[in-house]
């Protein structure tokens, strides 16, 4: 029987309470619960077809897999673009205070704006972050960091003013 755990910090009820939700929602005939431990909390579901929804289960490393989503599964992404971007900006992402100095005349002026940041090395999910902002309308930037020998990340970027109010309205903080 395979097992889906998910892995939250304890300082984050919210969160927690979101996951065994989500997964009494979508596996409303399965056992979901919670494994308290020191610091954190483990939500787990156990189903023999979790192989089935996830395509990213497979031999290997799981950076070097290929993610091609099923058309269904594809489907339910160009649907719910909102849905998909707050869970990749809550597991692998951040909203940031962004600081950035200045002169001006003699004098040292700061300036100050929200940012959110997203990080992965797998360039089909930062590719399915992308095309669900683009749905949007969300401007965004990438680049790559090198992370050594055959490790490489993005970082996908959100920094202007309407695109992260956009985000602010529906990702929400991580609680």
């Amino acid at each position: 029987m395979w097992a889906l755990r998910i892995f939250c910090a304890a300082s984050w009820p919210g969160l927690i309470r979101e996951c065994v939700d989500t997964l009494q929602a979508v596996l409303p005939h399965h056992r979901t619960g919670t494994v308290s431990k020191t610091g954190r909390t483990e939500v787990a579901a156990r189903w023999r077809h979790r192989p089935c929804l996830f395509p990213q289960h497979g031999p290997g490393r799981k950076h070097d897999r290929r993610i091609e989503p099923a058309s269904r599964r594809r489907d339910i992404a160009d649907r719910h673009p909102e849905e998909l971007i707050r869970g990749l900006l809550r597991s692998d992402g951040c909203r940031a205070t962004n600081r950035v100095r200045r002169t001006v005349g003699a004098e040292w002026k700061y300036h100050e704006y929200p940012r959110y940041f997203f990080s992965s090395t797998s360039e089909e999910i930062i590719g399915l972050l992308g095309e669900a902002l683009d749905r949007l309308g969300v401007r965004w930037s990438l680049r790559f960091r090198d992370n050594g020998p055959h490790r490489r990340s993005g970082i996908l970027s959100v920094a202007e003013r309407k695109s992260v109010a956009l985000l602010d309205s529906f990702v929400g903080p991580k609680h």
